[in-house]
């Protein structure tokens, strides 16, 4: 089973529409499922990139 390495919460706002109705509204992180030294972790897109760029 994957393990979750990630921390990172969604951005919060609000969706305005023209009359300035304010409803809420979540952008959710891109997790991923990663294989890291053999073992299958969940992170962020942005953290496998980073992680993939360093090694």
């Amino acid at each position: 089973m994957a393990k979750k390495v990630s921390t990172r919460k969604g951005l919060h706002g609000n969706n305005r529409s023209h009359a300035l109705n304010a409803t809420k509204k979540v952008q959710k992180v891109n997790m991923q499922k990663v294989t890291v030294d053999g073992k299958t972790v969940i992170m962020s897109a942005r953290e496998a990139k980073k992680q993939k760029k360093a090694a």
